[in-house]
């Protein structure tokens, strides 16, 4: 059976829920169509992360990769449209912090996603679930983790497609930050599962 790897993070910042985790637990081990729903939490750690990612994807060997980030204060699932060669930003879980460093020295200035973005906005939106393509990943782990699946997919031919996805704040997140945004677990799984499906259905 084929693979699709999904990743989320732990906890970070000022959030100490983070909704990613909760979706990729309860999709970790589903079958879609022909995929195999394979599921990970990576370490908000500049210097851990992308090595549990890369590992994991040599592990996994999936076709498609699609990562998971909370964005607290955004309203819509925001599927990302690039990832840029660029570390920058608060410190991390560990205190690791970077000013304008490069993710890869020896990779391209920007990757964008293969995802098939504009469809997976359309999908939810068609189904009730507000959504919108997102051009900017930011500079900290979430656009550390797309550029690196990009990265690796644009040297492995293996990798039908890979890309990123930012959602808002789950309902416990968002009562506990106040006035943000937030959705309920539910629905933000549901709205999840069906990006896969868009993601499987066009690869």
């Amino acid at each position: 059976m084929k693979k699709l790897l999904l990743t989320g993070f732990e906890p970070f910042l000022s959030n100490p829920i983070n909704p990613t985790m909760d979706i990729v637990q309860a999709l970790n081990g589903k079958t879609i169509g022909q995929y195999e729903i394979v599921g990970h939490i990576l370490s908000v750690n500049f210097q851990k992360a992308p090595e549990q990612f890369l590992k994991l994807i040599e592990e996994v060997q999936p076709t498609i990769i699609v990562s998971l980030g909370l964005a607290a204060g955004i309203a819509k699932i925001s599927p990302e449209r690039v990832a840029i060669n660029v570390k920058d930003g608060e410190k991390d879980n560990a205190g690791h912090a970077f000013e304008d460093a490069p993710i890869r020295a020896n990779g391209d200035v920007a990757y964008l996603s293969t995802l098939p973005i504009r469809k997976i906005v359309n999908r939810l939106n068609t189904a009730g679930y507000p959504a919108a393509i997102s051009n900017s990943a930011g500079t900290y782990l979430c656009n550390n983790i797309m550029y690196e699946g990009l990265y690796y997919a644009a040297n492995h031919d293996s990798i039908r497609a890979a890309g990123f996805i930012h959602i808002p704040a789950s309902f416990d997140l968002a009562i506990q930050h106040g006035r943000i945004p937030g959705w309920s677990g539910r629905d933000l799984e549901a709205a999840i599962e069906l990006a896969l499906e868009e993601c499987i259905e066009n690869v």
